[in-house]
């Protein structure tokens, strides 16, 4: 089974630059125009580059074969499944929040334009260094309402953009395999490959879990990383493992 998504996610990858676009099966805001119901699924089997889909199927490529030969392929592929469509509905629930904020900071800025007010929307939201011209034009140029409509304009843009970004890729899913792994295999000693030191798997995996639940909650402008997604992936196995059972576990 590890062989068989390995595949489909490498020849959907090459697929997807080439016969169809990948935007139109990534995971969408479900108050976007381009959301559908099949995008929880279909997301997870997408990848934005070379480098992305590398990451998440070395990550399956390591732990996989363990997992599967301990629950077998059928529960394997349902453990895969289940902590990726349970990351994608996390996601969803915190991105829903967050996009409500943004809506209520885009309105407050149009309502109440400044170049502080300008200049602090854009440091928020958008790479550093972005609209810095125009939040020095608007300062210097106050009673200019070309500029006032140029930022308003500016600031729609960047929440349209921000409302239409899609999520996709495996990492929800590859994220649950290593909390099983750390669950079900927590003295089983890990080398890493930055660090070639040996680590203990359940010690790897609280590190890699504290480190995306820091990054989600202090996000920076720019992040394009689904840190609570990866976080739902953890959330969902945990959850799913206690449900199998303790009669699953052995102590390695």
């Amino acid at each position: 089974m590890v062989r068989n998504l390995l595949v489909i996610n490498i020849v959907v990858f090459i697929l997807q630059g080439n016969f169809f676009d990948a935007r139109q099966f990534a995971l969408y805001h479900f108050g976007s125009d381009y959301f559908n119901p099949t995008q929880f699924l279909t997301h997870m089997f997408l990848h934005g580059d070379w480098m992305h889909l590398f990451s998440n199927m070395f990550s399956l490529f390591i732990f996989g074969p363990l997992l599967e030969r301990f629950w077998g392929s059928q529960r394997f592929l349902a453990f895969y499944l289940i902590t990726g469509l349970g990351a994608s509905v996390l996601y969803s629930g915190v991105r829903a929040y967050e996009l409500h904020e943004l809506r209520q900071e885009t309105i407050a800025y149009i309502e109440n334009p400044s170049p502080v007010a300008f200049n602090n929307y854009m440091d928020d939201h958008v790479k550093e260094g972005s609209g810095r011209e125009m939040a020095i034009a608007m300062r210097n140029n106050p009673d200019v309402p070309q500029y006032v409509e140029q930022s308003k304009a500016i600031v729609r843009n960047v929440f349209d953009t921000i409302f239409n970004s899609p999520m996709l890729g495996a990492s929800g899913a590859v994220f649950g395999i290593l909390m099983a792994f750390g669950m079900l295999f927590p003295n089983l000693e890990l080398m890493l490959l930055f660090l070639p030191i040996p680590i203990k798997a359940k010690y790897f995996v609280f590190l890699y879990g504290a480190y995306e639940l820091y990054a989600g909650f202090n996000r920076v402008a720019g992040d394009n990383v689904a840190h609570f997604a990866h976080l739902g992936g953890m959330l969902f196995a945990y959850i799913l493992i206690r449900m199998w059972g303790r009669n699953d576990y052995r102590e390695y």
